[in-house]
Formats: structure tokens, C-alpha cells, sequence
């Protein structure tokens, strides 16, 4: 299941500052999900929940005319190169040269490989600087979209801080290079413990279940009702929902995260991106996205987690290729 869009519209030009082996380092091999698109086989590579709530920061949006200088530069100009909030400041996510990314990935080895999506290449690696183990993404320099999403990565990650959204370390922006610096999630993510689960692999127990549902839920929850103006994730689904050792969630990817409505506003209108089986079809129908959309993904996950189905599968009858359909038609049946 890919990642879908239509044209854009007019209000579409507002922010969107728009992994496998263990590569030598130890530890547990895991592919972890952190690119755009990525799949069960081009994998993406991620606590506790009583833990005292983050204080919300507030998210600039940037102007249309930068917005769209960035995108057709392709993120070849000076503005695109050193990413900045609506105040010009650069962000406060660190910087690494090209150089230092090569060797934490032993010069991006095919031992390192973690999976590959929209985005680009993700690799493991090791900081010579501190001797962190991190995941590298690295942007396809032929991909149409990649510079908007690491703009919009590197800026909402920058701003936004929650024990359930992924840390995004830093990055790099060194000529045309454009690269992601995360932490490293062992346990990848969770789509690889629901689907295809190998024989010699225990699947998920309930009650770890509901603590990845709860956790997921209170990362939605932070940006949708912390962070002002809200923020819509817009491509909550189980790829995207990373794990550590001890299997605590974590919401990774936003490159296609969007500013919500503020004030009086009810939605956002927007091209429709999103992925096939978990965007809402109200939003899929009319470009006009809310919260609720992100509310719509979030059921849709929910459901994979009790039924342990995909949410589009087309290898089921015809009846049951799409989850929610059909959980609606046996609900419907069995009233």
C-alpha cells in the first residue's frame, strides 16, 4: 500500500515545511520504519505512559512564496539547504556533514541496508561523534516529492517534542545531500509484529497490544490537542508506529503532517495524500481535512490490532479484502 495524492489546491501552499542488519554495531537486528512509503518488505525502522505530559510548542506556518521557492529549487537554494522557522531562526535539530553520515554507515554498506520507500535509502549507523547507534535516511535525488518532505520532517520534529513521537537527532543538508538523523528503534515496526509473523516469531500478546494502541493514541492526542496550532499527521498507520526494545510506541514520518484550522475554521482544504485503506473517506472525498482524520487512521490501526488483518489485503475474498468494510458488514449483519 502506497501513498496517494491529487492535485494541489490553492491552501495546499501553507506549511508543509512540506530499517535488516545489525551492520556490526550489536545489538538487535530490526528493520525499522522511517521513510515515506516504506512497506513489510522495504522496511521502516518505532513509554511510559504515566509520564508528565511535554509543554506544547507553537508552530509557525511559513509563507506561500517560500514554500514554493523551496519546492521548485528542489532543495538546491540557500533557504532549502539550512531549514528555519516562520521567524527565520534555524531549527535547533543538529547538523552533520555528509562526511560524518558516510562513515557512521561504514560509506552506506550494503550490511547496513535497513529498507527503502518514497523517500529514499535508510541505513544503520554509528556516530563516530558519540557512539550512538541512530537510522539514517537518506532522499532519493530522484524522487518528486523528497526535499518537501524533509523540510516539513526536519521543521516539525524540530518543534514538536512527545514521549511518543520519534526523536529526530538531526540532519544533514550538505550540498545537494539531504539526509535524516534518528534514533535507532530495535523492535522496528509495528505492522512487522501483525503481518507475515515468522514461524520462529511470537505474535503480540493483548495486553501489549492495548499498550501500543494507548501509546499511539496519546502521540495523536499531543499534536491534535497540545500542540498549537494542531497539527494532522495525516499518514497514521501500523508501518508508521515505531517500537522500542520494550515495544512503547512511537509515531515516525511526517512528511506529509499539516498545520489543522485554528479559530473559527473547521478544516484545512488540501490535496488528498494519504495511504490507501487508512485515510478517511470523507477527506479522500472533498479535500477538506479536520482531526478527525487522523481519528479515522486510528481506527482503522485499531482494528489490525484485534482482527491481526491488514487493512487492505488482496489475497481475501472479495468481501473481506478491505478491514473496514468488512468489520461494517458483519456488524451490520449481526444486528
Amino acid at each position: 500500500m502506497g501513498c496517494f495524492s491529487c492535485f494541489d489546491s490553492p491552501a495546499d501552499e501553507q506549511l508543509n515545511p512540506k530499517f535488516g542488519a545489525d551492520c556490526g554495531y550489536g545489538g538487535t537486528s530490526a528493520a525499522a520504519a522511517y521513510g515515506a512509503g516504506f512497506g513489510r518488505h522495504g522496511d521502516r525502522g518505532y513509554p511510559d505512559l504515566q509520564q508528565a505530559p511535554m509543554a506544547a510548542p507553537r508552530v509557525e506556518k511559513l509563507s506561500a512564496a517560500a514554500e514554493k521557492a523551496r519546492a521548485k529549487s528542489n532543495g538546491l537554494t540557500k533557504e532549502a539547504s539550512v531549514p528555519k522557522d516562520a521567524n527565520g531562526n534555524a531549527i535547533s535539530a543538529q547538523t552533520f556533514t555528509f562526511r560524518e553520515l558516510a562513515t557512521a554507515t561504514r560509506n552506506f554498506r550494503p550490511e547496513c541496508f535497513l529498507g527503502e520507500g518514497g523517500f529514499g535509502r535508510v541505513y544503520k549507523g554509528r556516530l563516530e561523534s558519540t557512539g550512538q547507534v541512530v537510522a539514517i535516511k537518506q532522499l532519493n535525488r530522484d524522487g518528486l516529492q523528497g526535499n518537501r518532505e524533509f523540510l516539513v520532517e526536519v521543521l516539525m520534529l524540530s518543534l514538536l517534542h512527545h514521549q511518543n513521537l520519534v526523536n529526530l537527532i538531526g540532519y544533514c543538508a550538505d550540498g545537494d545531500q539531504r539526509l535524516l538523523v534518528y534514533e535507532y528503534m530495535p523492535s522496528g515496526s509495528l505492522e512487522d509484529h501483525l503481518h507475515d509473523i515468522p514461524l520462529d516469531k511470537e505474535a503480540l500478546d493483548w495486553n501489549t497490544r492495548m499498550k501500543i494502541a494507548a501509546g499511539a493514541a496519546k502521540g495523536l492526542e499531543y499534536l491534535h490537542d497540545k500542540a498549537n496550532p494542531p497539527v494532522i499527521y495525516r499518514d497514521f498507520k501500523s508501518s508508521n508506529i515505531l517500537l522500542d526494545e520494550s515495544f512503547h510506541p512511537k509515531l515516525s514520518d511526517f512528511g506529509l503532517a499539516k498545520l489543522g484550522p485554528v479559530g473559527d475554521k473547521s478544516h484545512v482544504s488540501t490535496r488528498v495524500m494519504g495511504t490507501y485503506g487508512y485515510c478517511a473517506p470523507e477527506y479522500a472525498m472533498t479535500g477538506q481535512l479536520t482531526v478527525k482524520s487522523d481519528v479515522y487512521s486510528f481506527g482503522v490501526v485499531l482494528l489490525e490490532l484485534i482482527t491481526g488483518r491488514r487493512a487492505i489485503d488482496s489475497t481475501r475474498p472479495h468481501g473481506e479484502q478491505n478491514l473496514v468494510s468488512w468489520v461494517s458488514d458483519d456488524l451490520f449483519t449481526y444486528k
